[in-house]
């Protein structure tokens, strides 16, 4: 099958499959770009050029490649994740007074679909003595969660739905023997459905805020990849995204003094990406293993809020002011034979929420990785790779406060938990 035909069904299995993805890196971005770098947490990120999904994660690596190459996998997902009520309240104001009282509404159940795919396609082409291209196919942020419409923090968030579809054309040169650079554009869909309910003075019924809102923007990606002897070094950096939103956006459902906010109408939003840099080296010890390290670190004091901005109407805005956060992984790769190589790798994964603006759209906490894998040679042409990671999410309690009217206030706080499991398998072909 040839190089453009593959590359298009391979983008259509993505878009078809990535809608459903959540998100499962430090805040909402995904982390499962490679079968292959899940099985040792992602410890060979821009260093490891082992396979096309180098294109992702530092385009240079692909000059360690030979001839047309495509990976073509997916990670499927099994998330528990459960919130519990610590005294959520409502509070209104009248004449001065305050009353307040217990939010009532169910614990909000697992959010998460209960299995989630998560595909990715690279592909790598070597064009002359020095000169490489490539494609990467893939969602690099999402989140989709749902919680019942009498959930306990149903004012923060009801339903979430973060869809990005990234297609990144890149180019790699090979300057030395020793040094090669690398990178391309990022070509990004995003596009965003939120709601949760609106609450009145009266305790029932309850309003709703929908909005809808997609854009296609551009960002681009470098890097560099260095031999220092047998070790190998690379580095890389991704921008971040800026989308401007278009969309619509509603509320219905609102009484008495509150009604002249229902409306239908059209909706402008920015939603800010963050860029990321990594740093990572492979050391060969012996002829078998290769340790592997990778730091990265993610701009994600960009994202600072959500901000609605409905036409002929004042915007809305939620506080989140998400902080730089950082990730560090360690692994390693043993050939066991001529086709069969054995992985490992752990990781940390720093949260960029802040604890005190928590989100129920986005529940997050600092994350540990443990995995394993392997690949396996099924022919000189076809390489098998099968991986399995656990990831443990540490659990807190987290409150916020919002005020959605003069003298109408909700107070959600909640204690969450949770942890994921992933099989991961792809196969790399050979041309």
């Amino acid at each position: 099958m040839e190089w453009k035909r593959v590359v298009a069904l391979g983008g259509l299995f993505v878009a078809s499959q990535a809608a459903s993805v959540p998100a499962r890196a430090g805040g909402f971005m995904l982390a499962e770009q490679s079968q292959r770098e899940i099985g040792r947490a992602f410890s060979g990120g821009a260093a490891a050029a082992d396979d096309p999904s180098t294109v992702f994660y530092n385009p240079a690596g692909m000059t360690e490649l030979d001839g047309f190459q495509i990976t073509s996998g997916a990670t499927a997902l099994f998330v528990q994740s459960a919130q519990h009520n610590r005294g959520s309240t409502r509070s209104v104001t009248s004449a001065g007074v305050t009353t307040t009282t217990a939010l009532t509404g169910g614990d909000g159940t697992s959010p998460f679909a209960s299995v989630v795919p998560v595909p990715t396609l690279h592909a790598s082409k070597k064009l002359g003595s020095r000169l490489w291209a490539g494609l990467a196919v893939n969602a690099p942020f999402g989140l989709k969660l749902t919680y019942p419409s009498d959930y306990f923090g149903r004012y923060d968030s009801i339903h979430s739905n973060l869809f990005t579809l990234d297609a990144a054309p890149s180019l790699a040169y090979q300057i030395s023997d020793s040094v090669s650079v690398g990178g391309g554009l990022d070509v990004q869909y995003a596009k965003v459905i939120l709601t949760n309910a609106l609450p009145n003075y009266t305790a029932t019924p309850d309003g709703l805020l929908r909005a809808k809102g997609d854009d296609v923007s551009v960002g681009w990606n470098a890097g560099l990849l260095a031999k220092l002897g047998q070790a190998r070094v690379g580095l890389h950096y991704r921008s971040g995204i800026r989308h401007e939103l278009k969309g619509n956006f509603a509320i219905t459902g609102l009484t008495g003094p509150l009604a002249i906010a229902n409306t239908s109408t059209s909706l402008r939003a920015p939603l800010e990406l963050p860029g990321s840099a990594t740093a990572s080296v492979a050391l060969p010890l012996g002829q078998r293993t290769t340790l592997m390290a990778t730091a990265r670190w993610h701009n994600w004091s960009v994202f600072k809020e959500i901000r609605l901005q409905p036409a002929g109407r004042s915007s809305l805005t939620k506080a989140l002011r998400y902080k730089d956060s950082w990730s560090v992984s360690l692994g390693a790769d043993h050939k066991v034979s001529d086709a069969l190589t054995l992985r490992a790798g752990a990781m940390f994964d720093e949260t960029p929420t802040n604890t005190a603006l928590f989100s129920t759209r986005v529940p997050d906490g600092d994350r540990i990785w443990a995995s394993g894998g392997l690949s396996y040679a099924l022919s000189p042409r076809l390489t098998l790779n099968a991986s399995y990671a656990h990831v443990f999410i540490r659990s807190g309690n987290f409150a916020r406060s919002d005020t959605f009217a003069p003298g109408l206030s909700i107070r959600t706080s909640s204690h969450v938990s949770g942890n994921v499991d992933m099989l991961a398998t792809s196969v790399t072909a050979r041309f």
